[in-house]
C-alpha cells in the first residue's frame, strides 16, 4: 500500500479499519463513480403491492396472535445533533447579531417567531430566559429576537442546536374534559409534552408488545450524547411503563469507528491534518448495518427518529405497521417451508413450480430462459441460494416532491434485475431517460421497514454479505479550512440491503410525518389539541 506509510497504517488498524477495507477505499476514490441505472419505478403490481382497507383487515387479523412467540425489536437511528433543524435559526441569529433588522429575517424565521408559543419547548425556553432576569413575552412585543434563539440553541440555554433531536422536545398535549349539555364547554384537566424518544416509546407499544408485555426498543446514538439518552430513559420509562402497562427494554449503540473512512484530497491522496496525521470521517448511516448485524431479534423494525406524531394520530402508524409485520411473517414462514423442504430431499417439479410461482408473485422476481434448461437439481440450488437471504418488507408513500429516494427496479452490473430503494443522488440525472423514469415514479421511501435477519435454521445472517459496495456516496466536505473528499458506506436501506429480498407495500401518507426543519413541527401530526 505504497500510498500509506508505516505510521498511516498503525493508525488504520488502530481505528479498527482492515488493510482490504482501506485498500477498497483508495481504489473508490481513484475510480469513476458510476451511477445505478433504474430501469422502471417499482409501481402498482409490478414490484409494489397497494392494498385495499379489507385487505389489510384481514392480513392483520389475530395480530397479536402471530407475533406472541417472535421478539421484535424497533431500531430507531438517533446518532447526530439537530444542527440542520436549526439551520435558518442559526442564520437568523447571525444576521441579528451584526445588526441585521427584524424586518429582515428570513420568511421562515419570521414565521418562527410568529408561532414560537405553539411549539412544545415553549415553556421550558419561558422558564429558562426567567431563570435568567428575562421576560420572553417582553422580549417578543419589542421584537428582540436574539435573546429568544441564544437561549433556544446556545449551551447558555436549552442547548437545541447541539442536542439530538431523540431529546427535543416535540409535542404538547392539552387534555380536556366536557360536561354534556347542548353547547359543551370544555375544562383542561391535564398538559404535558413529550420528546421525539418518548413518542417512540408511546408508539411502539400498539404493534410489538411479546406475551410477556415487553417492548424492545434500539436506538443508535453518537458516543457524547449516550449519557444523555441514558438519563432521559431513567427519567421517563416509569412514567410509560405504569401509563401502558409495558416492560420497556431499551438498548443503545453506537456507530463503531472500525466503519469510519479515510478522508482524501481533492487529487486522491491521503488526507492529513496538521500534525501530518490521517484523518477519518464518519461512515454515513450505512455504517448502521454493523450495529443491525449486532442485534438479537427475529424482526427488527428500522423507522427514523424525527418520523413520529401525536397519539391521536396514530392509529394508520400502527395498523399499517402490523401489516408489514404479518406480511413478512406471511413470507418468511413460505421461505422457510421451502428450505426446510429442500435440506431433505429433492422436490418434484411440480413442488418447484410452486416455489417458483412464490418468488414470482410475492418478490416480484424473474427467471431467465435459460434457468428453465437447468436440470432439477440445480434448479433447486438456484432457488436455495435466491430464498436463504435476509428479508425486509418496506412502506413506501405517495411521492409528494419529496428530494430522496425510492423504489425502483434496477439492473446490475450482470444485467440482471432486482428491487431496491434508489435515492436521486445515486442516479445520472443528466440523462433524459433516468429523469423521465424518476418523474414517473409514483411512491417515496419514507424509512419503515420490517425485516427478518436470521435463516430458517434461527442462526443470524451475516448482513455485511449482503452489501453492494458499489453504492457508496462521495461528497465534498471542509476540514480546518481545506476541502476534502469524504467517502461514505452504501446508505443503510439503498447498498447495504441491496441483496435481500425485497416487498414493497404502499402505506398511507398519514405514516410519514418528519421533521426536517424546526417549523415542520406546526404541521398537522404534530400540533393539535387530545379531547377526550
Amino acid at each position: 500500500m505504497r500510498m500509506f506509510s508505516e505510521n498511516d497504517l498503525i493508525q488504520i488498524r488502530q481505528h479498527g479499519i482492515t488493510q482490504e477495507s482501506a485498500e477498497r477505499q483508495w481504489n473508490i476514490v481513484n475510480q469513476k463513480k458510476m451511477n445505478v441505472t433504474v430501469v422502471k419505478p417499482a409501481l402498482k403490481q409490478d414490484g409494489l403491492f397497494v392494498f385495499n382497507q379489507q385487505e389489510v383487515e384481514d392480513m392483520i387479523t389475530d395480530y397479536h396472535k402471530q407475533i406472541a412467540k417472535e421478539k421484535i425489536i424497533k431500531f430507531v437511528p438517533a446518532s447526530g445533533a439537530a444542527t440542520r433543524m436549526f439551520k435558518d435559526l442559526f442564520l437568523a441569529r447571525d444576521w441579528l447579531a451584526t445588526n441585521g433588522k427584524v424586518d429582515d429575517l428570513p420568511d421562515t424565521a419570521l414565521f418562527f417567531f410568529d408561532n414560537i408559543r405553539k411549539f412544545a419547548f415553549f415553556d421550558a425556553l419561558k422558564t429558562r430566559l426567567k431563570e435568567d432576569g428575562t421576560d420572553i413575552d417582553t422580549l417578543l412585543s419589542e421584537k428582540n429576537y436574539l435573546p429568544v434563539l441564544s437561549c433556544l440553541l446556545t449551551e447558555k440555554g436549552l442547548n437545541y442546536g447541539k442536542l439530538p433531536k431523540g431529546l427535543l422536545l416535540f409535542h404538547h398535549y392539552t387534555l380536556y374534559t366536557c360536561t354534556p349539555m347542548k353547547e359543551p364547554t370544555y375544562t383542561i384537566y391535564a398538559q404535558y409534552v413529550r420528546t421525539a424518544l418518548e413518542e417512540h416509546l408511546a408508539e411502539v407499544v400498539g404493534y410489538v408488545r411479546g406475551e410477556d408485555n415487553t417492548a424492545h426498543l434500539h436506538f443508535t446514538v453518537s458516543p457524547e450524547h449516550v449519557n444523555l439518552f441514558d438519563l432521559h430513559c431513567k427519567e421517563v420509562i416509569p412514567l410509560y411503563e405504569e401509563q401502558f402497562r409495558t416492560n420497556y427494554h431499551i438498548d443503545f449503540s453506537t456507530q463503531h469507528c472500525s466503519t469510519d473512512t479515510i478522508a482524501f484530497t481533492t487529487d486522491n491522496k491521503p488526507f492529513r491534518d496538521r500534525e501530518g496525521n490521517l484523518v477519518f470521517r464518519p461512515g454515513g448511516h450505512g455504517s448502521l448495518i454493523e450495529n443491525l448485524n449486532h442485534l438479537d431479534a427475529d424482526i427488527v423494525l428500522i423507522k427514523n427518529i424525527d418520523n413520529v406524531t401525536l397519539d391521536r394520530y396514530k392509529t394508520d402508524t400502527i395498523i399499517y405497521k402490523s401489516l408489514l409485520i404479518s406480511l413478512l411473517l406471511h413470507a418468511r414462514k413460505q421461505i422457510f417451508d421451502c428450505l426446510n423442504m429442500f435440506d431433505t430431499r429433492l422436490a418434484s417439479l411440480e413442488e418447484i413450480q410452486k416455489v417458483e410461482s412464490f418468488l414470482e408473485n410475492m418478490f416480484f422476481i424473474h427467471f431467465e430462459k435459460e434457468y428453465y434448461d437447468l436440470p432439477l437439481s440445480e434448479r433447486q440450488m438456484y432457488l436455495y441460494r435466491t430464498l436463504d437471504r435476509p428479508v425486509r418488507v418496506c412502506g413506501m408513500v405517495k411521492r409528494e416532491n419529496e428530494p430522496g429516494g425510492g423504489p425502483f427496479w434496477v439492473k446490475d452490473a450482470d444485467g440482471k434485475l432486482s428491487l431496491q430503494i434508489v435515492e436521486t443522488s445515486e442516479m445520472n440525472l443528466s440523462n433524459a431517460q433516468q429523469q423521465e423514469i424518476l418523474e414517473r415514479s409514483a411512491f417515496f421511501n419514507p424509512v419503515d421497514l420490517v425485516c427478518s435477519i436470521k435463516n430458517h435454521r434461527g442462526i443470524p445472517f451475516n448482513l455485511l454479505d449482503y452489501i453492494d459496495h458499489s453504492r457508496y456516496f462521495i461528497s465534498e466536505k471542509s476540514y480546518e479550512g481545506r476541502t476534502l473528499k469524504a467517502i461514505e458506506n452504501p446508505g443503510l436501506w439503498n447498498g447495504a440491503m441491496s441483496r435481500w429480498l425485497t416487498v414493497f407495500v404502499a402505506v398511507p401518507l398519514t405514516t410519514f410525518t418528519p421533521v426536517k426543519t424546526i417549523n415542520d413541527l406546526l404541521q398537522k401530526g404534530h400540533t393539535d389539541t387530545e379531547r377526550y
